[in-house]
């Protein structure tokens, strides 16, 4: 496995081998990420436990700022975590481009940031300047973090996890981002399907970010919901408003995206997919995550 991580400046969080891509025979079960001072091996079935302890002794070696390396069963209940080698980390603040973000280990399923979206954040940045934002699916607020930094005048973070927003605050606050809150950053724990007067309450918006899970039991099923979101953009967005969609399932392809805005949102011009980390490598086009930018034209 060590001979595919070529990466050499660990100043950003990062992963740095992606085996659920299917490009590396016989690893679709591992991916390796870096969050310093962390190594974090997640496994989706089980390996080998000598083999295991080889490639964390290795991957110690490869990054000496490492004082942690870390494995993830994702095949068991809870996908419980625990420490292979080094120090006991439950919690830490990593870089991504000069932004901070609270990354926590071993209390859930995910930590707290999805490495693939690393483009998708430098493209909000750049593009939220003067604009207002909104942000479905906000989960910790990464993007509400990157537009916020990049000069919006206004982001609007939606989640049905409050737990989840109360760490996008914290993220906020850990990027001197805190005295924005209230007037230029906010944060409603709504049902993003129930709570349409909410959301349009501070709009109408310029900039859309749709980055949904894929499935989750009685709240989101994206091929069935994604339609409700698409065919509200009317009512949400300005003319001229860029929209970013994201798509996670590896089981629709981004033809099924660009069909569903054909068919609830005709004026949605399609300008462009983002590529992703060059990292999460795809042996099969389309199942890994898509990142479609639309611009919103309605006739006059």
């Amino acid at each position: 496995m060590i001979e595919y991580i070529n990466a050499t400046d660990f100043t950003y969080c990062q992963r740095l081998f992606h085996g659920r891509g299917h490009a590396y025979e016989n690893l679709s079960h591992v991916n390796v990420d870096w969050l310093s001072p962390v190594i974090l091996i997640t496994l989706y079935q089980a390996v080998d436990e000598d083999w295991l302890l080889k490639q964390g002794q290795c991957l110690q070696e490869l990054v000496s700022e490492c004082t942690s390396v870390q494995v993830q069963r994702r095949y068991e209940k809870f996908s419980p975590t625990q420490v292979l080698l080094g120090e006991q980390v439950d919690g830490t603040i990593v870089n991504e481009n000069g932004l901070s973000y609270h990354i926590e280990l071993g209390r859930a399923q995910n930590s707290g940031l999805f490495l693939d979206m690393a483009n998708g954040r430098s493209w909000v940045h750049q593009q939220s300047q003067g604009q207002n934002v909104l942000n479905l699916f906000a989960y910790t607020c990464a993007f509400s973090v990157a537009a916020t930094a990049g000069g919006a005048s206004q982001v609007v973070n939606i989640d049905l996890s409050k737990a989840s927003l109360s760490k996008g605050r914290e993220n906020h606050q850990l990027n001197k981002l805190a005295k924005k809150e209230g007037k230029q950053v906010v944060f409603e724990g709504v049902d993003i399907f129930k709570s349409n007067s909410r959301i349009k309450k501070y709009g109408k918006y310029d900039l859309l970010i749709c980055d949904p899970p894929s499935f989750q039991k009685g709240s989101v099923n994206i091929e069935r919901d994604y339609a409700k979101i698409i065919r509200r953009i009317p009512q949400w967005m300005h003319a001229g408003a860029k929209l970013m969609l994201c798509l996670n399932s590896p089981d629709l392809d981004e033809q099924f995206l660009k069909g569903e805005v054909a068919r609830e949102c005709p004026e949605c011009v399609f300008e462009q997919r983002l590529d992703n980390p060059k990292v999460f490598k795809e042996a099969h086009q389309g199942k890994g995550l898509k990142v479609l930018i639309f611009t919103y034209l309605p006739s006059a």
